[in-house]
């Protein structure tokens, strides 16, 4: 059904004579003409009506057919048998390379159907539109379908890419040697020079490629670099749609006239464990929900054998059937034969019976759909480059596993990933390739999988491919990294952050961005960041940003601001460099990954600062920032009011105890939490230098992303020391205090805004218990973690050698007595290291969930503030025979550190943010 909205029935009729006449006109047509007539007058009539300019309500599906109509496709450039031949060689070794995958003795698994249901999509686009990046243009960005990766490797296979042992290596990365074989997906980690995007966890691909669409634009608009040539392709598919991410940002991509964006969804009906919605129409939902963003859509449902038939459906009974006829119904008329169609599709209605009655049972079975047949694919590509104003979603139906007749349409072809001899006899025979049958069972007994095919290097068909990807600017995918070092702020930078903030009491996270703020002033690399916040960039004190930075809108500022008369008002401009993205962490994300890839993507230094609130960032988006990862993507993440109780009055969600674990699963993330200002300074500087100097591979920089914890809390910033320990703090933790007088003897560490509380813990067992204590800056227990689990690794490698020592245990190793150790988060994060710490290890930590109240409060209820380290000291000496027990049960009852009404009168500083 066409589905529509807004019809004004509220509307007062001012004529209802009039009314009731057009009314009765329309009642003699649907009573002579019938429902389809009556239909089609309609649409035409509104169609007539935004041809003159009357408003009237949008539609928000058509009819189940192709939007392009045969008389308005355009001419097909290309030699369409070459392209079916060499469409046949990838389909071929694309199903060989994953049946071989899972030969009897190995079985790695892969995907067989994806790519033979969306052949025709890639090819099209790799012969005539997709342009490399040798283009003078730039090159297009293309987001390929994860489990279409069998087939993009077969055509890399016939270009000469790759060679006939990597595609028999298909997911065996390193049992070969590493690098010799294929990873399963598109993973540019693993691939570097090949591919580019990361695909494969389901909805990323959307809402990265919007983003990534988006900062092609904001380039354009800052004048960094010319990207009006370069498009961005995303494949998707249909039962990834389902996915939140691939439909949440569609309005941005609408609202900010992203032309420079299509997607491709292969619509085979199919999830992987059945039909997408069998008893509906996916084509016709998704088709509402583009139009209703303000998407371009373009549907290509029907192989050109249709267009002879819908010519003749007069009486629009076809396209009835065709409206009406659930998807779960289309793939199994899909899998069944001829005379099944004849009687199930065709033979309700005489009309329809009579339609095809001059076709063949066999005829019928091969109807096409629209996303097999290169013309109408081609018809969508280029009406969709050539449209403005909008992004555009073409709607393509298939099947799965199309031309493999033991798996087209079936609910199991996930699960099918090996062909019989028998299958792989018909599927040649179908593709009509020149393999005897002497051939394929002789290397099927000898490998247990048939041979590749490959119809030589000076064969027309390789020719042709040749010519039209230079012609298109080289070979895709292909990543390329052309940028160049930046020069970098020296140590007058960073002066100020060293100073500390003498007897004022300022936020690590004010700390933080005032350094920020200094960078964006800096000729070298001050217009290469790119500030990134979802909605809190006043929480963060950089509404001070907004007038000279301003806030990037490609429409600038069309409105007078609410707040035009302050001095910190809110600018936007489409020059602005301030991203801000709404309430959609997601999003934030996603402009971070194409910000921190733009040295490989654009050839191109950007700087990404993405600042969020308290866990949202990592703990909400977790799988994105893996992604940004593989993508090889560089920048700054910042967990700007981070910790379980110092946003307290925010209540358990807020309550970020457990960020520093879930950046310690990212191999690519450097996690640090400093505790003062001149910490944040080297470490700052240091991401800097690791990620955009010359100290990477080939002299460009590392591919890792520094995560940064700072916190809401306004303490003491201490100047820097003159002996500043850099090379601790840098790997992970340093000595700000060393233990003074004699007496028992303990260790203490913190790390971020825990310091403070072991600076007075080691003040009331110097004053109040006659015990010295050590105390240690921890700013990355994952950084001393990653050291520790190296130099085991390194040791387990080489027996013969001395075995190494962890940079935890050397450095503790020159001092005595038990360590204490305690942070803002639960205890796992500093427990990551105890296996090294050479004497006594006691942890405390905020566990559990969080709540509303004080920090004193939180503190002492979670037992982390300075008089329960004090307690826990005590404790562990006395364990040691050091001390007398009671003196333990002494300081419990003098500090009552079990009892949170204690604090109940103690004042904290500075707001909830």
């Amino acid at each position: 059904m066409v589905i529509h909205e807004g019809l004004p029935t509220q509307l007062p009729d001012i004529d209802p004579d009039e009314t009731q006449d057009w009314i009765a006109s329309f009642d003699a047509l649907l009573d002579e003409r019938g429902r389809e007539r009556a239909r089609y007058v309609m649409l035409r009539l509104l169609e007539r009506a935004r041809q003159k300019q009357v408003g009237v309500p949008a539609l928000r599906s058509t009819d189940y057919i192709n939007t392009i109509p045969p008389e308005r496709e355009p001419w097909f450039p290309g030699d369409e048998e070459i392209e079916r031949r060499i469409r046949a060689f990838i389909r071929w070794n694309a199903a060989v390379m994953v049946s071989s995958a899972n030969r009897k003795g190995l079985e790695v698994g892969g995907h067989i159907a994806t790519y033979q249901s969306s052949a025709s999509l890639y090819e099209v686009g790799f012969n005539h539109f997709f342009r490399g990046k040798d283009h003078p243009g730039g090159g297009d960005q293309i987001f390929i379908q994860g489990h279409a990766s069998p087939g993009i490797y077969a055509r890399a296979f016939l270009e000469g890419r790759l060679d006939e042992q990597q595609l028999s290596r298909f997911r065996q990365e390193v049992q070969h040697g590493v690098g010799a074989g294929l990873p399963s997906y598109p993973h540019p980690r693993l691939m570097p020079d090949f591919w580019e995007f990361p695909t494969v966890s389901m909805g990323l691909t959307a809402i990265n490629s919007i983003y990534q669409a988006r900062f092609n634009r904001y380039l354009q608009n800052r004048g960094i670099k010319d990207t009006s040539e370069q498009n961005v392709w995303a494949f998707l598919g249909d039962g990834e749609m389902g996915e939140p991410e691939s439909l949440g940002a569609i309005r941005i991509a609408a609202r900010e006239e992203l032309d420079n964006l299509v997607w491709v969804v292969n619509c085979n009906l199919q999830q992987l464990d059945g039909p997408v919605t069998g008893n509906g129409k996916i084509i016709q939902e998704l088709e509402a929900n583009f139009r209703g963003a303000g998407w371009n859509v373009i549907k290509v449902i029907w192989g050109r054998e249709w267009d002879e038939l819908l010519a003749r459906d007069v009486d629009g009974v076809l396209v009835n059937q065709m409206n009406t006829t659930p998807d779960g119904q289309f793939q199994t008329f899909s899998v069944e034969d001829g005379a099944y169609n004849r009687e199930h599709f065709f033979g309700p209605d005489p009309r329809l019976r009579k339609m095809v009655e001059h076709m063949t049972d066999r005829q019928i079975e091969k109807l096409p759909r629209g996303g097999h047949d290169y013309r109408k694919v081609y018809a969508a590509f280029d009406a969709a480059t050539k449209h403005t104003g909008q992004p555009t979603v073409i709607l393509a139906h298939t099947i799965k596993g199309w031309t493999i007749d033991a798996l087209e349409g079936r609910n199991a072809t996930h699960q099918m990933k090996k062909l019989t001899m028998a299958d792989l006899k018909k599927f040649r025979d179908r593709l009509y390739l020149p393999i005897s049958d002497r051939d394929l069972e002789t290397t099927y007994e000898e490998t247990g999988t048939a041979p590749f095919f490959h119809p030589g290097p000076d064969s027309p068909e390789i020719d042709y491919m040749f010519e039209r990807r230079r012609t298109l600017g080289g070979s895709l995918p292909r990543r390329v990294v052309r940028s160049t070092p930046l020069e970098l702020p020296g140590d007058k930078m960073y002066a100020e952050l060293k100073q500390g903030s003498g007897k004022n009491k300022i936020a690590t996270t004010m700390a933080l961005v005032r350094l920020l703020k200094d960078w964006m002033k800096d000729p070298g690399i001050g217009k290469r960041i790119v500030p990134i916040a979802p909605d809190e960039y006043r929480t963060f004190g950089m509404d001070s940003m907004f007038p000279s930075a301003k806030v990037y809108d490609p429409a600038g500022q069309t409105y007078e601001s609410v707040d035009r008369a302050l001095l910190l008002a809110y600018k936007m401009s489409p020059q602005g460099q301030m991203l801000h993205e709404g309430i959609s962490e997601a999003g934030a994300v996603g402009s971070a990954t194409a910000a921190g890839s733009a040295y490989a993507t654009h050839g191109e230094h950007m700087i990404p600062f993405y600042i969020f609130y308290s866990m949202f960032g990592f703990q909400r988006t977790g799988d994105s920032i893996w992604a940004m990862a593989d993508q090889l993507a560089r920048g700054f993440l910042i967990g700007a009011t981070a910790g379980r109780t110092t946003l307290t009055g925010e209540g358990l969600q807020h309550a970020d105890g457990h960020s520093p674990l879930i950046a310690a699963t990212n191999p690519a993330v450097v996690h640090y939490d400093p505790a003062f200002a001149y910490e944040i300074a080297h470490i700052m500087r240091s991401g800097l230098e690791r990620m955009y100097g010359t100290g990477g591979p080939e002299g460009q920089g590392e591919n890792v992303i520094f995560y940064i914890t700072v916190y809401n809390e306004p303490v003491s910033q201490p100047a820097e020391p003159d002996d500043v320990d850099v090379e601790g703090i840098l790997r992970g933790f340093h000595r700000i205090g060393v233990a003074e007088g004699d007496g028992p003897r303990v260790r203490l560490l913190a790390s971020g805004v825990a310091v403070p509380w072991i600076e007075d813990a080691a003040r009331m067992l110097r004053e109040e218990w006659g015990v010295a204590a050590d105390t240690w800056s921890v700013t990355s227990w994952n950084e001393l973690a990653r050291d520790a689990v190296a130099a085991e690794e390194w040791s387990l490698l080489h027996p013969s050698e001395t075995a190494r020592t962890p940079y935890v245990t050397e450095k503790l190793t020159g001092s005595d007595g038990p360590v204490i150790a305690v942070s803002d988060y639960m205890r796992a994060v500093p427990l990551q290291i105890a296996r090294w710490v050479p004497e006594d290890y006691r942890v405390l930590g905020a566990e559990g969930f969080g709540f509303a109240d004080t920090r004193p409060a939180a503190r002492r209820f979670f037992h982390i503030d300075a008089q329960s380290v004090v307690v826990q000291a005590l404790q562990a000496l006395a364990d040691a025979g050091e001390i007398d027990p009671a003196v333990v049960e002494k300081a419990f009852t003098q500090y009552r550190i079990d009892d949170p009404t204690a604090v109940s009168g103690v004042l904290q500083e500075g707001g909830d943010a």
